[in-house]
């Protein structure tokens, strides 16, 4: 553990110390930041009012749209002479969703990053090849501090120049790279395209790093035979922070959440409602330390479930399932909702399918349809045709049996897919514009 004081903090102290953080955060954001102040007031809701961790239901929430008609700085709760960074998303659908950062913040950034790092089995004599984007997205920058925070050496790299990436896990020695796992998985057809018998066990690479997109566990396990590694999940989210809110631990059974610095709940997606823990819906977080720009009760719309149970690593802190899907990023199609993520799971169990795929979704006529595109192998596709149609039919059979939906089914050869050197673009919804 990097910082064991709070990451396996008996759980009575830390509820206390969340309540008292909470009740803090509450008090800066209200009296800092109009929206909060016009929000609480509207719901009846004053932080004079809190009492214990339960009163935070009474508490309305944050989203994202509220975030992007703030743009740039209606949410800072300091000055810009305080703010020494910040980092927003790409905006492609209106307004980007801009957060700062104080010095403090910065700190905190680096803290849980380092601990996620560590939870990984990173330590001081690695080397980290940071194939995260620099620059506005939090992914590059986030993994750079808490590299120099935990005392490893990072390779600043950015996204993208795979021929490089290579080389320099090569010649570095690079022994963890981070990045989104449909890059690594770019990085390993490179590897194969270009030097199809090279061994990488000859390399000092072990550990991945791998987030900002969901991934199943299907593509863990491709990823790890791929490159020889060890992959884990790192998740953030730029709104609360970025990289390192939660993260996983050498058992792999789950992501420990930051629980001093966020405060989380699971929400019904559609009512808002909080719901037990253990049941799977909407993640929602509330900081308890951020200076610049306080989140409070902001609705991530990533589908998961919170739970606690002793881990062999020793943390005391919640665990949250890896994301499997946004409830913004489901797909309806004819009356069944389906998550990208869902699909994915069933083509990795497929022998002779890659794990590159592409979901097109369009309407005919008033219906839905939806096709599915899927890489082979370059055995499977010089096969015969009969072999081609029976593997489009086990797959059309496997979605339809576990998913109750009809898709069509286009096999493609490799490398037909386009590769991302971020997050790759799973879906492309055509009744957007019908």
């Amino acid at each position: 553990m990097f910082n064991p004081r709070y990451e396996a903090m008996a759980p009575q102290e830390r509820r206390a110390m969340q309540a008292e953080r909470l009740r803090w955060s509450l008090r800066h954001a209200y009296d800092n930041v109009p929206f909060y102040q016009r929000s609480f007031d509207q719901a009846g809701f004053h932080p004079r009012h809190f009492r214990d961790l339960a009163d935070l239901q009474n508490v309305p929430f944050l989203t994202k749209q509220n975030m992007r008609d703030a743009y740039p700085y209606q949410l800072f709760a300091v000055g810009l002479d305080q703010v020494v960074r910040i980092h927003c998303s790409s905006g492609t659908t209106g307004n980007a969703t801009l957060a700062g950062y104080t010095r403090k913040d910065i700190e905190i950034f680096s803290e849980v990053v380092a601990r996620s790092l560590a939870s990984y089995g990173v330590t001081e004599s690695d080397i980290v090849q940071i194939a995260y984007g620099y620059g506005l997205f939090t992914g590059g920058l986030g993994l750079h501090y808490g590299v120099e925070k935990l005392g490893a050496l990072a390779v600043p790299i950015s996204g993208g120049n795979t021929d490089r990436q290579f080389v320099l896990i090569q010649d570095l020695g690079t022994s963890v790279l981070a990045c989104t796992p449909s890059y690594a998985l770019n990085i390993a057809d490179h590897i194969a395209r270009q030097q199809p018998t090279f061994d990488l066990s000859q390399t000092k690479l072990r550990i991945g790093v791998l987030g900002a997109e969901p991934w199943s566990g299907q593509m863990r396990v491709e990823i790890e035979k791929r490159l020889g590694i060890s992959a884990y999940d790192i998740y953030g989210l730029s709104e609360v922070i970025g990289p390192g809110v939660a993260a996983e631990c050498s058992a792999k059974s789950g992501l420990h959440v930051q629980e001093d610095h966020f405060y989380v709940e699971i929400v019904d997606p559609e009512t808002g409602v909080v719901l037990p823990e253990g049941e799977p819906g909407e993640i929602v977080y509330t900081s308890l330390t951020k200076e610049a720009c306080p989140v409070i009760r902001y609705r991530s719309r990533d589908i998961t479930r919170l739970y606690h149970e002793s881990c062999p690593c020793g943390r005391t802190l919640i665990k949250m399932d890896k994301v499997f899907g946004r409830s913004d990023d489901m797909m309806i199609v004819r009356g069944s909702n389906v998550y990208p993520s869902q699909i994915e799971a069933i083509l990795m169990e497929i022998e002779g399918t890659e794990p590159h795929y592409q979901i097109i979704l369009d309407r005919q006529e008033a219906l839905d349809s939806i096709e599915i595109l899927v890489e082979v192998n370059d055995k499977v596709f010089s096969d015969e045709l009969k072999v081609l149609q029976a593997l489009s039919q086990k797959i059309h059979n496997r979605i339809k049996s576990i998913l109750s939906i009809s898709a069509k089914i286009t096999l493609v050869e490799p490398q037909t897919i386009a590769r991302s050197v971020g997050k790759a673009e799973r879906v492309i919804d055509k009744r957007r514009n019908r």
